[in-house]
């Protein structure tokens, strides 16, 4: 497996782009229907799919949405809700399969990091969340041997090889109050599973400790969720804490819990807002990512 790049970025972005009422306060008003990705990823360096949380896409989504962005863009992936909501990560060999067949790996360089968002029922459970990480494949390779396994539902469908192994990164959103304490952290750094930064209003825990070799930030709005936009306050802030991140620094703030991880030579930083409801997020990541000279 090919080693990481040692050059870090900071990739800022929209969790999804596919919203109506951007339209007109963000895409021009006679901008074609599915150009909308092509827009945005001329503006911002990156974007989270949220579709694929929802049901399996086929691999032609995932080709058509490399095919519309530039070469240096990239893509984080928002993991099957099937797997974190309705089957609560147990015994999901075969849905990981089936997702990872539904044409992920069609994304080729422009994969980054899996997004696994928790629903806000489910607590800290070592052995569970063990288990879960244990079958998370950490290269493209491993991924394209899980995809294989897939089971019937895929057939005919299914995308299982890789054009080149890469290594694959996980994220963790939790949201249930358990998972704001030391033990839950170190967990996740044992296992190298990043935890997700999440701003959202007071609605789910909100922790900044680092657990993995990047950083991993949604925006879901400032005081009302997925409604509110961020002040010029806000964005000065969050840039200055994301520089230290990406510098390789792991600043103690009101939101870790736990000690703080060793300083490394600089992280990844991958940041996704999810304020859509008034068109806040679009341009809320361009602010911040003007801020974090990501822009």
């Amino acid at each position: 497996m090919r080693a990481r790049s040692t050059s870090r970025r900071i990739r800022i972005g929209t969790s999804g782009w596919v919203y109506g009422p951007w339209h007109g306060p963000f895409y021009p008003r006679d901008l074609r229907r599915g150009a909308e990705l092509e827009y945005l990823s001329h503006r911002l360096g990156s974007a989270e799919i949220n579709a694929s949380f929802y049901s399996l896409k086929r691999p032609e989504h995932y080709r058509r949405w490399s095919e519309q962005t530039p070469d240096d863009f990239l893509f984080a992936v928002k993991g099957s809700r099937y797997i974190t909501h309705m089957k609560k990560l147990r015994d999901v060999e075969t849905p990981l399969a089936n997702f990872f067949a539904s044409g992920v790996l069609a994304l080729g360089p422009k994969l980054g990091p899996l997004l696994w968002q928790l629903p806000p029922s489910l607590g800290f459970d070592v052995e569970r969340l063990t288990a879960f990480f244990r079958l998370l494949p950490r290269s493209t390779a491993a991924a394209a041997a899980l995809a294989a396994r897939h089971d019937d539902r895929l057939a005919g469908r299914a995308l299982a090889e890789t054009d080149a192994d890469r290594p694959l990164r996980h994220a963790l959103e939790v949201r249930h109050p358990d998972f704001a304490a030391a033990e839950a952290v170190e967990m996740l750094r044992s296992h190298d599973i990043g935890l997700v930064v999440a701003d959202a209003a007071g609605s789910w825990p909100h922790l900044e400790d680092v657990t993995s070799d990047f950083v991993y930030l949604r925006f879901h709005g400032a005081e009302e969720l997925y409604a509110s936009g961020y002040t010029a306050k806000d964005l000065d802030r969050w840039a200055k804490l994301i520089r230290s991140w990406h510098a390789g620094e792991c600043p103690t703030t009101k939101h870790t819990v736990a000690a703080p991880a060793p300083s490394t030579r600089g992280r990844d930083v991958y940041a996704y807002f999810d304020n859509d409801v008034k068109a806040h997020a679009p341009h809320d990541a361009m602010a911040l990512a003007k801020r974090c000279g990501s822009a």
